[in-house]
């Protein structure tokens, strides 16, 4: 017993002491209850299971005695539907807990793409009203009719304004020009004083009409 004592190592983990239970896939065990507890919960394994019964209790009542493996009170029968509630019971668990946790997977990935979806929601919203801001800032269709037509009235007016004073340009020089006076007719008469006119213009040299000679 010392030398055993001794043999041990406090270096060394201790090994487990026990039973060795056999070792099995959970993976493939849970679709395997799975399988069955879909199949338990179906209509047809009612059907099948009254069957079978209605035939237990036919044979071990209308049977000869002799050949009846389960008399009255039918104390086989009760164990083996107590044995199969006694295992349909946790493999039904066995499958609603794998489902469940299917479905927290599956609900944390709902959550995960709503909040990315929230997120991309976010960013369109704002985007779309940049672009609302910046449209509104931008010259519209009615807006540039507008303008063109109030500057093509703008036009219009200046040109006007402008052939009405060129108008005006070329009547002033003859409104304004100086009155001369027609030179005293030959004799030494008196005349009256009147304004010369453009035809007067002949007279303006000495009396005389432009062009002729003198010793005439």
């Amino acid at each position: 017993m010392s030398e055993q004592r001794r043999a041990e190592r406090l270096d060394q983990p201790r090994e487990p002491r026990g039973v060795k239970l056999p070792r099995f896939d959970p993976e493939a065990f849970g679709r395997w209850s799975e399988g069955i507890a879909r199949g338990m919960g179906t209509a047809n394994f009612i059907v099948y299971m009254t069957v079978v019964i209605a035939a237990w209790f036919g044979w071990n009542t209308l049977a000869p005695a002799s050949l009846r493996f389960d008399p009255y009170t039918f104390t086989f029968l009760t164990l083996v539907l107590s044995l199969q509630a006694s295992y349909a019971a946790p493999l039904i668990l066995l499958a609603q807990n794998r489902q469940t946790d299917r479905d927290r997977v599956a609900l944390e990935e709902d959550r995960r793409r709503a909040t990315m979806q929230k997120a991309d929601t976010e960013y369109l919203a704002r985007e779309v009203a940049a672009l609302r801001i910046a449209l509104g800032e931008v010259a519209t269709r009615d807006f540039l009719r507008s303008e063109l037509a109030r500057l093509a009235e703008e036009l219009d007016e200046a040109t006007q304004r402008r052939q009405k004073l060129e108008r005006r340009q070329q009547e002033r020089p003859v409104q304004e020009r100086p009155v001369q006076e027609r030179p005293p007719p030959r004799g030494g008469g008196a005349h009256l004083d009147e304004p010369l006119d453009e035809l007067d213009g002949d007279f303006a040299r000495g009396g005389r009409p432009e062009g002729s000679t003198g010793g005439r």
